[in-house]
């Protein structure tokens, strides 16, 4: 019988050692730049309050993407809980027929191709990044390390554990995952 290593905390080292990568996990979940840097010290924060609970089972970096992870969630559900209390209201015709106010974020733009285009590539993104979310946990990590991030192979390896030949199956299924989602979510359509 094996026993598991008991993992330990070293909040000297967080910075050095995990902000790049917590950053750049955050980056492509907010796409915002302070928010992301924001989310990171907060987690810091949280984690240094947090180190009592600390049990061992997981390494240091685990511990705290899942800290993280909540910071990320919450994020969110904040965000998506102010939608609608704080409406804007601005004019869009002055007079005739037409005359009124209308909810700022719901206001007509200038019509155009342009339009069309950002409505057909948001409606991409999000089917895409529904596509990727549904990927299996370390498909879509690997995923978006490599191709997202731009993270080099040997890195990710060290950090995964994984064999250079693993980490280019992963990424050949994640593909072939992402495709047919694609094909289902978004041509399909």
């Amino acid at each position: 019988m094996t026993e598991k290593k008991k993992h330990t905390l070293d909040p000297n080292k967080w910075i050095d050692l995990h902000s790049d990568y917590m950053y750049n996990y955050t980056i492509t979940r907010v796409n915002d730049h302070e928010i992301a840097k924001d989310l990171v010290q907060e987690t810091f924060f949280s984690s240094l309050k947090a180190m009592k609970n600390f049990k061992g089972e997981a390494s240091e970096r685990t511990w705290l993407i899942s800290i993280l992870k909540r910071k990320i969630i919450d994020h969110y559900r904040k965000k998506n809980s102010k939608k609608g209390k704080a409406e804007v209201r601005m004019s869009f015709y002055e007079n005739g027929e037409n005359k009124g106010k209308w909810i700022e974020e719901r206001a007509p733009s200038l019509w155009g191709n342009a339009g069309e285009e950002a409505i057909e590539n948001s409606e991409l993104k999000s089917a895409l990044d529904h596509c990727i979310e549904n990927l299996p946990e370390k498909y879509r990590m690997v995923f978006l390390l490599k191709t997202v991030q731009n993270y080099e192979t040997e890195e990710i390896c060290n950090e995964l554990g994984i064999t250079s030949s693993n980490l280019w199956v992963i990424i050949h299924r994640a593909r072939v995952q992402l495709r047919s989602c694609l094909e289902e979510n978004w041509f399909g359509k």
